[in-house]
């Protein structure tokens, strides 16, 4: 049987930041890191000691008798300590390294830290909910570059920003040990505020989990916020170190979880960590290939006498994409489209077109006129449909043109990042044969293939794909995951990534919206992309355009590139349609407009 360490971390690679980690005490136990209650303990300890009862056997049972209380962090922190500057001095010693702990690598961060923070890192984990009050996760973090948002408070949590937003967000639910409002006592632990519980809904209901290191005995209101999702889109995966607890066995199998067993915290990590991080480097091309194939691009571009190096450099690739997609793996056949299926083949192709992605993120960002032909003529040559006969399911066929798809949004994305309508305008206007029927070939406009990716998109949303479970648009969110990498060259800021993705399928669609068809049925249609989901973008962007034609009518650079009208008339028109039928299609999807 294939080890479930295995399946998890093909499932984590396959799904980009779409598992969130839930990890207990025993994820720092070899770092000597004390749990709350061992705190509360050793403080009652000395708290003993001071009033000469010291050696007690049993300090809890003490510490009711003499103060007519069960024991409470807090209140017995500030009998100790007055002031927070004294506070955070009497807690140190149990999080922070002294000299000797720090030469034997205690109360630092462990192996599991590192490997979890390199998973961050690689763009593969963002979401992190912990019980634990020490800091080892965020320092692995920062060692590997990553600045986590850290949510450890009420106050906190509601001023941060969505989840989608955040480069990486680590939520210590039970606090920081520096402030002396963590979460220790039972009653603390049955129940949480409910910004707690609101944020803890939309991870266990959106994200997949891996958990590890933690008993789940004491954490009533954690459990209940378990208990409370119903969701199964992903699979939850429980690490255990010996046998599961009887509220741990309750999640497990509420939640029909994966039981993966562990001899520690720190191996099953690195091991995740490894298998990923191999799986990742097999699905793509040899790093110096495509890194060579890029600088000789550059180079090419560089120098206008290199215009027939260029070409055929870029055809040189595209001719592998074709090779390379023809013939096993990409039948059209009877094969019966599932998750595993359309998946297997969406990546089949990605993984063909890997080199050329990286290519056309720069061909789009230094895009002119010397240039854009050999673009064009790469995505014609991608996004042909031949003739094709026989029995096949229609996906099959509309995903011919993937490899094509992926090569008008790489070269598109750069586009829109260095401002190049002009250019945008040109390859929205090619054409592309399409006599797949096999009676007749017409010509169609190279956005014709946003409407190809819609057909496709119905199929798979019946389908279903790995990870995209309940998406509005799950082949837009998709191919927004797959290009993530490629356009990190030019767009580092993930926020940022997702606005120019958005601008770019907007402008896509106007473009579409614009034309003449003779279909009735497309004559007020425009092709969605992840822009319906996210509003935020979607208005700050159509606002823009607005803003800048109706100041600067036929002058404004989207009046002057001809995308989406000739003149400023019909560019406000079009953007008047679009809002109209994205507003209708919203709403029927019950998304806030």
């Amino acid at each position: 049987m294939i080890d479930p360490v295995q399946s998890l971390s093909f499932s984590v690679q396959a799904s980009p930041k779409v598992y969130a980690l839930l990890l207990g005490s025993g994820v720092s136990r070899s770092a000597e890191i004390p749990t709350g209650w061992e705190i509360v303990m050793d403080l009652l300890g000395k708290l003993a000691a001071s009033t000469g009862d010291a050696g007690v056997p049993n300090l809890e049972a003490w510490y009711v008798e003499k103060y007519q209380e069960v024991p409470d962090y807090s209140k017995i922190l500030d009998a100790l300590a007055k002031t927070p500057s004294e506070r955070q001095q009497l807690l140190r010693p149990y999080f922070e390294p002294d000299d000797q702990q720090r030469q034997e690598g205690l109360k630092q961060p462990t192996a599991a830290h590192r490997a979890i923070a390199q998973l961050v890192a690689q763009g593969f984990i963002k979401v992190i909910v912990t019980t634990n009050f020490d800091r080892l996760i965020e320092k692995a973090l920062e060692d590997e570059g990553v600045v986590p948002t850290v949510l450890s408070t009420t106050d906190q949590v509601e001023g941060a920003l969505p989840l989608d937003h955040l480069n990486c967000c680590v939520f210590k639910v039970h606090g920081d040990y520096l402030d002396t409002r963590i979460r220790n006592t039972q009653s603390e632990l049955d129940e949480y505020p409910q910004v707690y519980d609101n944020l803890l809904n939309r991870i266990f209901d959106e994200y997949g989990l891996i958990v590890c290191g933690w008993s789940a005995t004491w954490d009533t209101a954690l459990r209940n916020a378990i208990f409370r999702a119903k969701s199964r889109r992903f699979t939850t995966f429980w690490a255990l170190y010996g046998d599961a607890t009887d509220e741990a066995q309750q999640l497990i199998e509420q939640r029909s979880a994966q039981v993966i067993s562990i001899e520690d915290a720190d191996r099953f990590f690195q091991s995740v960590q490894e298998t990923v991080t191999s799986i990742e480097e097999y699905s793509r091309p040899h790093p110096l290939s495509t890194e060579a194939a890029v600088a000789t691009l550059k180079r090419y571009l560089s120098r206008p006498e290199h215009r027939i190096q260029l070409s055929d450099h870029i055809n040189t690739s595209v001719e592998q994409v074709v090779i390379d997609t023809t013939g096993e793996g990409f039948e059209l056949g009877d094969q019966q489209p599932n998750t595993t299926t359309v998946s297997d083949r969406l990546r089949r192709y990605e993984s063909s077109c890997s080199t050329l992605l990286y290519m056309a993120a720069v061909g789009g960002y230094w895009a002119n006129e010397g240039n854009s032909a050999e673009w064009e003529r790469a995505i014609e040559h991608l996004s042909t449909l031949r003739p094709v006969s026989g029995s096949y399911y229609s996906i099959w066929r509309y995903l011919k043109t993937y490899p094509g798809t992926l090569l008008l949004y790489a070269l598109g994305l750069g586009a829109v990042e260095a401002d190049r309508l002009d250019f945008l305008n040109r390859i929205f206007k090619k054409t592309v044969i399409d006599s797949s029927s096999g009676v007749q070939s017409t010509s169609k406009a190279i956005t014709t293939l946003l409407s190809n990716r819609e057909f496709a998109q119905v199929e798979a949303k019946k389908s279903g794909l790995e990870g995209m479970d309940r998406r509005h648009v799950p082949l837009n969110d998709w191919i927004h995951n797959v290009l993530r990498q490629p356009l990190k060259q030019y767009i580092a800021d993930d926020v940022k990534y997702s606005f120019i993705f958005d601008k770019f399928e907007i402008l896509a669609a106007l473009g579409f919206g614009s034309m003449e068809h003779s279909e009735s049925y497309l004559s007020d249609w425009f092709p969605l992309g992840s822009f319906i989901w996210r509003s935020e973008n979607r208005q700050r962007i159509i606002a823009e355009f607005e803003e800048s034609i109706n100041s600067l009518s036929n002058e404004s650079p989207y009046v002057g590139c001809g995308i989406f009208g000739s003149n400023a008339g019909q560019c406000l028109s079009t953007i008047e349609r679009f809002k109209n039928y994205v507003h209708g299609v919203a709403r029927q999807m019950g998304i806030f407009y």
